[in-house]
């Protein structure tokens, strides 16, 4: 059996030095509603932390609500996802659920895992960690870092974030779901790294398999 609480335990004053994932940080800066944390999930496809949290700084200066976004045209809220990948491409895709929010559901994002994947542009890693921070429900959002390190730790053998997903959902106790995302994304930035891992002074070595790794720090 992996001590999957004990690892966590571990790993929660690891990465204290490091910024928080970037949902988080901007949850506890305030911009913590579904909408806010939907929108924010996607200037961060493809996008490092560094920057999604100042472009999505410089979009709510703007706009924060479904009715503010669905007012904007793509020519005007482009700009503001300068930084971010495919700027033009998410403009449409927020404007896009922005109206069927408003056209649907009255303004207001509904907390539904099937909702927020029926828009355009939003997979279940984005849907899952939208939910977890901004509505509390367990959750399990499957970034690179979470599958690359549970894959590593021999805690998971799957090949796709994807099959990652499922199989965490059957063996991750339910009070943790929301915490995987929370504490191994910065793990897997800073400690847990792809290439050189800082395996030397890893708080989990003990209980890492290192499947894969050939050179570590």
């Amino acid at each position: 059996m992996f001590p999957l609480d004990t690892v966590l335990d571990l790993i929660e004053p690891a990465i204290a030095p490091y910024p928080k994932a970037a949902m988080f940080e901007l949850a506890e800066r305030g911009y913590n509603s579904l909408f806010e944390q939907l929108i924010s999930c996607i200037i961060s496809i493809r996008t490092l932390d560094e920057t999604t949290i100042p472009v999505s700084l410089r979009l709510f200066e703007i706009a924060r609500t479904p009715a503010d976004i669905a007012a904007l045209s793509p020519d005007e809220l482009t700009p503001l996802l300068y930084g971010s990948s495919y700027p033009d491409q998410k403009a449409n895709t927020m404007i896009g659920i922005a109206q069927r929010v408003m056209t649907e559901f009255s303004g207001t994002l509904p907390p539904d895992f099937d909702v927020l994947t029926s828009f355009k542009g939003v997979g279940p890693k984005c849907a899952n960690l939208a939910l977890g921070v901004a509505a509390g429900q367990a959750a399990i959002s499957v970034d690179i870092h979470v599958h690359r390190v549970t894959n590593r730790w021999g805690f998971v053998q799957t090949k796709t974030p994807e099959q990652t997903l499922a199989v965490l959902e059957k063996q991750v106790p339910v009070a943790q779901w929301i915490n995987i995302n929370r504490l191994l994304m910065p793990f897997g930035k800073h400690i847990c790294t792809g290439t050189l891992p800082h395996c030397s002074t890893c708080p989990v070595l003990a209980h890492c398999a290192q499947v894969g790794v050939t050179k570590h720090r």
